[in-house]
């Protein structure tokens, strides 16, 4: 009787134990946590990709947004979660890197609680000035900021915000002292930057870009290697005489450490044929995102090289998050 009972134990169990195995994967429907509220960016380019890995994996994808400190809550739940590729991560640069440098004392180190998967896409910043300034170009604006210590300043949607280190780095780079104005969101950095009483932002190209084709505001560099085929006649800063710089804004797809070796393949396949799609390739560049779709290996080191750049810039930048 004890071994009957045993037998019919192991049998019920069966179905379970074989939707849980990693071969099995996706075997239900699969959680993608986005740690920031819906309708922002990161929230609009994760349901375009989790749209576009349903479909490869023959599975749904629920996106659920998780806001708050910066995205710490949300990864937190992610961490919180069973290791077994049911809950992802829809990290963008903010949650996977400048956390790591504004927060002092998270209850994780970011590196080594996630897995990367795959980079969905980048999405170019760009150095804007209000058009009053005597400065056509980012060489004479450079020269401007340098001749007049203090004198101008630089709007940002917070301190600690990439818009922020953006702006800090390129003055840095420069040997100019800008004043810093931080704001609460990048809108009412905005008014007051084309109202002229900021002189200068570094904000995402899509945010900006009605504002430069109506002659608002005055694109002097993007930052990024390449030009943008949205405003080709924009410079890059290596082009308009600042080498080095760069800053741009990313997605990406992470799992929890501890998630199977196979799962992870599983879920680096979906995201790079996802991005691969051409409908899919269409609607992210339709929101401003260059599309990458990487390995988990190029991730890994794309993420690697993005903690060693940012790090060392919040550090100097004395911008915390505690």
């Amino acid at each position: 009787m004890i071994r009957l009972l045993a037998l019919l134990c192991l049998l019920s169990a069966a179905p379970a134990l074989a939707q849980n195995a990693p071969e099995a994967y996706p075997a239900r429907p699969i959680r993608m946590i986005v740690p920031f509220a819906a309708g922002g960016s990161a929230d609009l380019v994760a349901r375009i990709a989790a749209q576009g890995m349903s479909e490869k994996l023959g599975q749904s994808i629920a996106v659920e947004n998780r806001g708050g400190s910066g995205g710490v809550i949300g990864s937190e739940a992610v961490l919180a979660a069973p290791a077994d590729g049911y809950t992802i991560a829809f990290h963008s640069m903010s949650s996977a890197v400048l956390n790591a440098g504004l927060y002092r004392n998270l209850s994780f180190d970011v590196r080594r609680a996630f897995i990367p998967v795959s980079l969905v896409g980048t999405v170019p910043n760009i150095v804007i000035i209000n058009p009053r300034l005597p400065a056509a170009n980012l060489a004479e604006f450079v020269a401007l900021i340098r001749a007049n210590p203090g004198k101008y300043s630089y709007a940002s949607s917070g301190a600690g915000t990439i818009v922020h280190l953006s702006a800090h780095m390129l003055a840095s780079m420069a040997g100019a002292e800008m004043l810093h104005v931080p704001y609460r969101g990048s809108g009412p950095a905005m008014s007051d930057l084309l109202a002229g009483r900021i002189d200068m932002m570094v904000d995402t190209l899509p945010s900006v870009i009605p504002q430069v084709r109506a002659g608002q505001l005055r694109a002097l560099a993007m930052g990024t290697r390449q030009r943008n085929p949205t405003l080709p006649e924009v410079p890059t800063a290596e082009e308009a005489g600042l080498p080095g710089y760069e800053s741009y804004n990313w997605h990406a797809v992470f799992a929890p450490q501890g998630t199977p070796a196979a799962v992870v393949a599983r879920l680096e396949r979906a995201a790079r044929d996802a991005v691969a799609d051409p409908a899919i390739r269409q609607r992210l560049m339709d929101v401003g995102v260059d599309p990458r779709g990487t390995s988990a290996a190029e991730l890994a080191a794309f993420w690697d090289q993005q903690l060693a750049l940012w790090i060392p810039i919040i550090r100097a930048s004395g911008a915390t998050a505690d």
